[in-house]
């Protein structure tokens, strides 16, 4: 046994256990930095940004179909399938690259190993022990099914989907999620015949309903077919297709099965609960500060409850590095993160749901306003339909801004400044939105809930 010592030992390598640790080593902490796999997590290799990738890929599918409506003669002829696989994996080599270059820029020490945490804040890689003032948890999420629903063959998690060499002709997907309608809007691009099967009433569940409402509506204008509001019974395959069942008795036949039904934390065997960590769910327990209950050690991301999101993570990594060096970091409420479905349409929100909103302080306290893309310049450039809207408190802050259209999570920052400032309306609508830019929609939501409408009646 070999026991080596830093000032913080972090055990994960994806985006909150690597920001962390560039952080801490800019603070100049010494950092040990443990992963099973490759630094950059699930985001870098399996998720944010090869996801993203196919999604461009699929993008420029439909722009070439397209061409020819804004004059442009071009000719669609097929998807090559090892040709986006090489540009994916292009891409995520050159940003892991970038990541170990500046690694080992700041000095982090790397070790590859499955880790488990002791007592007296060690963790263990094989025979070696690894001691830190602090550790940090950081292992990140896997990819859930659900109950006699097993993984193989023709039943695929997003990281399966990932890595399949063939453009599908007929697929389903389980789960009407973020995962699930990116996949969705992948495949329809590709050529694929889609069917999302969501047991909640609607896709998206979790965003404001004008969202959600408008993201079925344009799938519908796509060709991508949903069942809502039943739930899944079973699913069996042979070597050409799989079947899967519903509460009520109807099938869908494909030739695979997508299951999208949200990520787990990866919490369990690690340790945690008998060296004192609290555990509930499968989730790290934490205060507002992201410590555990075993002093000197801490958790971020997807362990820690709330929203799964690696922009989350990344910027919990780098709050833990800073309190542990002794700067006082306040808490990230929950409300101010942005998110963003990268579908076509996008759906991007951050703040709460006009639903939401009426809940907390009643519907005669609330008024939402939705300005309409079809009024924007660049968006009928861009040829993308969509909503921006703003909830606000009547004669009060912004409290959520929700946004559908292709591109529009390019906004979402502008939202997240009057969310987290706690703006009011009347404080942006003097301020100028560059000409032509899909962000003057924004602005004439602003505007309107200024009371000084432009563009709308």
């Amino acid at each position: 046994m070999t026991t080596h010592t830093a000032d913080i030992v972090i055990l994960g390598g994806g985006s909150g256990g690597y920001a962390a640790a560039l952080r801490a080593a800019e603070l100049g902490k010494s950092v040990i930095l443990i992963e099973k796999d490759k630094v950059g997590g699930t985001c870098l290799h399996r998720g944010c940004i090869p996801t993203k990738a196919l999604l461009h890929a699929a993008e420029v599918a439909d722009h070439t179909r397209s061409a020819a409506s804004v004059g442009v003669t071009a000719t669609f002829e097929a998807i090559d399938p090892a040709g986006v696989r090489a540009y994916r994996e292009g891409i995520v080599a050159k940003k892991y690259k970038g990541l170990q270059g500046l690694i080992t820029a700041r000095g982090i020490t790397v070790v590859e190993g499955e880790g488990r945490l002791a007592g007296d804040r060690t963790v263990i890689v094989g025979d070696d022990h690894y001691v830190g003032t602090d550790v940090i948890l950081a292992t990140g999420s896997y990819s859930r099914s659900l109950p006699g629903l097993e993984i193989g063959g023709r039943i695929l998690t997003s990281e399966q989907a990932l890595a399949l060499d063939e453009v599908p002709g007929k697929v389903l997907i389980l789960g009407g999620g973020v995962i699930g309608v990116e996949f969705a809007s992948v495949w329809r691009s590709f050529g694929s015949e889609v069917t999302i099967i969501e047991a909640l009433p609607h896709l998206v569940p979790n965003e404001d309903i004008t969202l959600s409402k408008g993201l079925e509506r344009a799938f519908r204008r796509r060709g991508i077919a949903y069942s809502l509001g039943v739930r899944f019974q079973s699913a069996t395959q042979d070597a050409d297709s799989v079947t899967v069942t519903l509460e009520g008795g109807t099938t869908h036949t494909a030739d695979y099965l997508l299951v999208a039904v949200g990520r787990g934390p990866l919490t369990a065997d690690l340790g945690y609960e008998e060296a004192g960590v609290g555990i509930e769910r499968g989730f790290v327990v934490v205060d507002d500060q992201l410590r555990t209950a075993v002093p000197g050690v801490w958790a971020v991301g997807d362990i820690v409850p709330g929203l799964q999101l690696a922009h989350r993570g990344f910027q919990q990594g780098i709050a833990v590095a800073e309190r542990i060096s002794g700067i006082d970091v306040p808490a990230q409420p929950e409300t101010q993160i942005p998110r963003v479905t990268y579908s076509s349409p996008e759906v991007a929100s951050v703040g709460i749901t006009e639903e939401a909103a009426v809940a907390a302080h009643g519907a005669d306290a609330v008024v939402a306003y939705e300005y309409n893309l079809a009024g924007n310049g660049k968006s009928e450039i861009i040829g993308t339909g969509g909503t921006v809207k703003v909830v606000r408190q009547k004669d009060g802050p912004v409290l959520g801004v929700h946004l559908i259209g292709d591109r529009v999570g390019e906004l979402i920052t502008e939202g997240q400044l009057a969310v987290a400032w706690e703006a009011h309306p009347e404080d942006i609508a003097p301020l100028i939105h560059a000409h032509p830019t899909q962000s003057e929609a924004l602005g004439e939501a602003f505007l309107a809930l200024a009371g000084k409408p432009l563009h709308a009646l």
